[in-house]
């Protein structure tokens, strides 16, 4: 397989998977868009992975699989693509084989007693791809790049609350669900207090993570602020709706989302 055909491959897999990323990174020159899509599909492979029906061995036995693949790898579009990224933008292990720790880390671990610990698998599953992307942005701003990555990550906890539910897995710090007398995931007065509060901490995250912004030059910064934008309405309309987070998954259709990609070309 050509590098061209596997960046293909894996272009098609964030086309079609990727909700949000995949609109930020539509206004990136064709190689930091291919480089991206290339993070962005391996790291989708170790989600399919580890939120998959496999039994738990066999998914930690795949995961590591993962793990040592990125020394090498298979004749596989998705490693091909990610070598010849890393190639040219330095991108480094760590973050990626943190992708691959936070995965192993869902197969072992359903709740979190606080959120220094939930930071600390945000950092894996989310803060990394921020740490594999910000050198294709070109910049050197790993903190920021972090920081966003995980805020993202809790919009994503706070969206997939009653999905994370039916996966056995609760990702609300078991100290502040306590705190707020949430006894369980339902709706009532004590969930919608607990959620705005989850909220306030990820509109904070949001804003510090996007200080990267000023380390990036004019077509990375419509990237990140796209895709950064996309989250914060997916939110806002989460809050609109009383954390209600119980029935239709939250989702920002195509039009609305090509609404923010447009936003964010306006100078």
């Amino acid at each position: 397989m050509s590098v061209q055909e596997a960046y293909a491959e894996v272009g098609r897999i964030t086309r079609r998977e990727a909700k949000n990323f995949a609109y930020g990174i539509m206004v990136l020159p064709r190689a930091k868009r291919q480089a991206l899509a290339a993070i962005y599909a391996f790291a989708r492979r170790v989600d399919d992975i580890a939120d998959g029906d496999l039994p738990s061995a066999e998914k930690r036995a795949r995961l590591e699989e993962l793990r040592a693949a990125l020394d090498g790898g298979p004749p596989d579009p998705v490693f091909v693509a990610l070598r010849d990224a890393r190639e040219r933008f330095g991108i480094p292990r760590a973050p990626l084989e943190a992708l691959v720790a936070g995965g192993l880390q869902d197969t072992e671990q359903s709740t979190y007693a606080d959120f220094d610990e939930l930071r600390g698998y945000c950092e894996k599953v989310a803060g990394a791809v921020g740490l594999a992307c910000v050198p294709v942005y070109g910049s050197d701003d790993t903190e920021h790049a972090q920081i966003l990555g995980v805020a993202l990550q809790l919009i994503n906890i706070i969206r997939d609350v009653d999905e994370d539910r039916r996966l056995g897995r609760v990702y609300l710090p078991q100290d502040e669900l306590a705190a707020f007398g949430v006894d369980e995931l339902a709706p009532s007065a004590a969930f919608r207090e607990l959620m705005a509060f989850q909220a306030a901490r990820a509109r904070a995250h949001l804003a510090e993570g996007l200080r990267l912004l000023g380390s990036l030059d004019r077509r990375s910064a419509l990237c990140v602020g796209t895709f950064a934008g996309l989250y914060r309405e997916t939110l806002d309309r989460i809050e609109a709706s009383g954390f209600d987070v119980f029935r239709e998954k939250t989702r920002l259709s195509a039009p609305r989302k090509l609404a923010v990609v447009a936003k964010e070309l306006l100078p």
